[in-house]
């Protein structure tokens, strides 16, 4: 397992052509070892800008927090 830390925010397609948000949450364990806490968002997008615009308004997220799949 790598020790990176991933972006705070994934949007990814699922197999419906939908986009879909998901909020990834970082702690550490005794040995400062991240675990990483995924929670996929009900809502979907038609498009990746539109996540984006959702992540930002309700989630406070700014540029470069956001990665893709």
């Amino acid at each position: 397992m790598s020790r990176s830390i991933p972006k705070p925010f994934l949007i990814a397609k699922d197999d419906e052509g939908a986009f879909r948000l998901t909020l990834r949450q970082v702690r550490y364990n005794s040995q400062h070892y991240p675990v990483v806490t995924s929670t996929l968002q009900p809502e979907s997008f038609e498009s990746a800008h539109a996540a984006r615009v959702f992540a930002k308004k309700h989630h406070g997220a700014v540029a470069g927090e956001f990665a893709a799949k």
